[in-house]
């Protein structure tokens, strides 16, 4: 087995991973909170954990790795969207949690093993709050339940902060219901046009945080061995979970894992600059879904990822050539690299990884190239994509190639061979002639319908 090392947020340094149970490993992963299209940024996340969930199924084994990625579905910017479109919060949140699925799915991201809906939980989100309540780490007050920031004395532990310091920095809630600034809700009441549950204190509605905390011990436990997202969910959100759990009595995750954000052509992602774009945007653009995932790999995930128009075309170009390479060897099997297999483990250098596989694509070891590459979620069969070009057999072509050449040395006439060359060079592949062979490679301006001529 191959020793897997992460850094754990938690203590700032890399670890080496030690699952509570190798026969069941646990990861959760924060979701989205399911409004609209998925953007660029939020699929980071999901291409990296993705990346973290196969290789621990490489590992440990398919069927002994759990993995849950969490669905928003009760929040205040849905709300928003039903009062500004007329339409039911339930019809939005089920067509935009099928279209999260689908573009995820596009970019080869396995799904997870649970992907729990707040909505399905909140009978769990009021015992925990009672729970809190009972001992002393949260109150009631005016309808709303507060967790009592300074009744857990290591708040701030995981973003490096203390409580005096993030009230001074950060645009807390001021309310006068409050004890104390920090204070943050576990419970708000919903007024007869928004989504509510009866509860002791009255009909309402959760807070965010306290959705992740029973969701994770509800599928995973009171302890668990992973727990995932943006770095922009460190404060508040899982300093937040954090809280709500270990006053509960929770364990919860022993390695605490954070992305870095993403830009474009290094600007913050923005539609006041006129650079946001969803991953269905760039998909409908005919951008191909594992070109999108090979650009987010390309950069280790604890770094900032700049989306460039120059990367993408890098990607695209790579990859056409490495399933071309691929497409001309189909009885090749697979063969996980050992050099790529130890970079990816350690703390998931998805970059240097791919650095390998540029080895072996010059090398022309096909097996290993196609090991690596399947293991990073690329070469799947359910990603559109791909298979035309994987699929696609060229030695017809290059066979119809070399025997025009030999009849045009015998006829000193090569027109023909310069038909077919015009029409491949057309159809976006590469030509390749030397006095011995003819190489043809597919480029990222592939058309395979203008080789019906041949």
């Amino acid at each position: 087995m191959t020793e897997i090392k992460l850094y754990n947020t938690k203590t700032r340094r890399k670890e080496v991973f030690e699952p509570l149970d190798p026969d069941n490993v646990r990861m959760y992963v924060c979701g989205p909170t399911v409004y609209d299209r998925a953007h660029l940024g939020n699929a980071r996340p999901v291409v990296v954990f993705d990346i973290l969930y196969r290789l621990l199924r490489h590992e440990y084994g398919a069927d002994h790795v759990k993995y849950v990625r969490n669905f928003t579905d009760v929040d205040d910017k849905i709300n928003a969207r039903a009062a500004e479109t007329g339409r039911p919060i339930g019809d939005i949140t089920a067509e935009t949690t099928q279209w999260f699925l689908e573009d995820m799915a596009a970019l080869g991201a396995l799904e997870p093993t649970d992907m729990p809906r707040a909505t399905q939980y909140i009978p769990q989100m009021i015992v925990m709050i009672e729970d809190l309540i009972a001992k002393g780490h949260a109150y009631e007050a005016e309808g709303h339940v507060l967790f009592k920031v300074r009744s857990y004395a290591e708040y701030g532990a995981l973003s490096g902060r203390s409580v005096d310091d993030m009230i001074a920095g950060a645009r807390v809630e001021v309310a006068p219901y409050k004890d104390d600034p920090m204070d943050f809700v576990l419970w708000k009441p919903s007024s007869d046009d928004l989504p509510g549950w009866n509860s002791p204190w009255g009909r309402g509605r959760p807070g965010w945080h306290i959705e992740c905390s029973a969701m994770a011990y509800e599928l995973l436990g009171a302890r668990f061995d992973i727990h995932g997202g943006g770095n922009d969910l460190t404060f508040p959100h899982h300093e937040n979970e954090i809280a709500q759990s270990k006053c509960a009595g929770h364990g919860f995750a022993n390695v605490w894992m954070h992305n870095e954000m993403l830009q474009v052509e290094g600007k913050k992602m923005s539609k006041s600059l006129g650079n946001f774009f969803t991953v269905r945007d760039l998909l409908d653009q005919g951008v191909p879904g594992e070109v999108i995932r090979f650009v987010m790999l390309s950069t280790h995930y604890r770094k900032p990822m700049d989306w460039t128009e120059k990367k993408r075309e890098e990607a695209e170009k790579t990859l056409r050539r490495w399933y071309s390479q691929i497409a001309a060897k189909p009885n090749d099997g697979y063969r996980t690299p050992n050099a790529f297999l130890r970079l990816l483990s350690d703390d998931l250098n998805t970059s240097g990884a791919i650095t390998t596989l540029h080895g072996l694509s010059e090398l022309g070891n096909v097996s290993e190239l196609k090991g690596g590459l399947k293991l990073m979620g690329m070469l799947d069969e359910k990603v559109p994509g791909w298979t035309s070009v994987v699929s696609f057999d060229l030695l017809p072509f290059q066979a119809m190639l070399l025997d025009a050449r030999v009849a045009a040395k015998k006829n000193k006439n090569f027109s023909e061979v310069d038909r077919i060359k015009s029409i491949l060079l057309d159809a976006g592949i590469e030509v390749r002639m030397s006095k011995e062979n003819v190489e043809l490679e597919i480029t990222p301006s592939f058309e395979p319908k203008k080789l019906e001529q041949l």
